[in-house]
């Protein structure tokens, strides 16, 4: 039983900064702007995240520092995707290259150095005494957020005029431009919290889970956050779910270090995933199957309105 606790508990903490990730990558793809740059962003969030702790001595200056960061990575992509009109997949492996040198360049003197003000474990009276469950309820705060905003943003997705306003960017912008509904400004805001979220997905890992400078922090969790987001048919509840296999899967990854697995091998999985999910996008028959977008990675031009 304290095993099964125990695992519960390793697994719900690893899976946080995938579901974050995944959380704003469902609201930036809804909209119709797939964003490949998460995995960097979250790194710049990390990094600028423990670099700003480490010396203010203030977590939440620290956690505020890294949503600005992906907010600011993530505006570049959107003006490159949204008012350029670019191609959205290069935008966001250029992006996704820039936040890695971003947290390359403030974590190289950092390596080694620990944390002394992390957010630590919060257990909730009577919740976490329950057999097993009670493992969901000892968890950091940021944990606990990330339930919390499951649930806001599976509402505002599905029950909400603004969750209406958002798919139908995704699927027909031509017609949510028709009814009056501001594409532009629906994607912008949309790939902004997509940004926020993937800077506070980089922000737990520094500050939360692994309080010590480690270089190549994300190890490709912002891959798989993106793969988790089509697993998930584009879902905030189903990603919850998701994210607790794929951090199973990276709790295994160290349980499993006595059998000499290789490594490498081990590390490939997260682009494997990713291969994966892009794979499937690109066949139409099985994008309407699993309720992709239908305009997923493709530019608005605001005259195709009107012809």
């Amino acid at each position: 039983m304290d095993y099964i606790t125990e695992f519960i508990a390793m697994m719900v903490s690893a899976s946080t900064p995938i579901l974050l990730a995944a959380l704003g990558e469902i609201y930036a793809e809804r909209s119709g702007i797939l964003n490949l740059g998460v995995e960097g962003m979250m790194a710049a969030g990390a990094a600028i995240a423990f670099y700003t702790t480490l010396f203010t001595r203030n977590i939440v200056i620290g956690l505020l520092s890294a949503c600005i960061a992906g907010m600011l990575l993530s505006l570049i992509h959107g003006f490159i995707s949204i008012t350029i009109k670019s191609n959205q997949i290069v935008s966001g492996l250029a992006l996704s290259m820039i936040g890695l040198g971003i947290s390359s360049l403030i974590g190289r003197n950092l390596v080694g150095t620990p944390l002394r003000n992390s957010l630590g474990i919060v257990e909730i009276a009577i919740l976490s005494d329950i057999p097993i469950l009670g493992a969901f309820f000892r968890q950091n705060t940021l944990t606990y957020l990330s339930y919390i905003l499951t649930a806001i943003l599976w509402y505002i997705l599905f029950k909400t005029k603004i969750g209406i306003a958002i798919r139908m960017v995704g699927d027909n912008p031509k017609s949510a431009d028709s009814i009056g509904i501001n594409v532009y400004a629906v994607r912008y805001g949309c790939t902004l919290i997509g940004g926020v979220l993937a800077g506070l997905a980089g922000a737990y890992l520094s500050v939360a889970y692994t309080p010590t400078w480690i270089e190549g922090m994300t190890a490709g969790q912002g891959w798989i956050a993106l793969a988790l987001t089509v697993f998930s048919a584009w879902n905030p509840f189903y990603a919850l779910i998701g994210s607790y296999l794929f951090g199973g899967i990276r709790i295994l990854q160290f349980r499993l270090q006595p059998l000499k697995l290789s490594p490498p091998l081990l590390s490939t999985l997260p682009y494997l995933f990713t291969i994966v999910a892009l794979a499937l996008l690109n066949i139409e028959r099985i994008r309407r199957r699993i309720g992709a977008p239908q305009y997923l990675g493709k530019p608005y031009h605001r005259e195709e309105a009107w012809m």
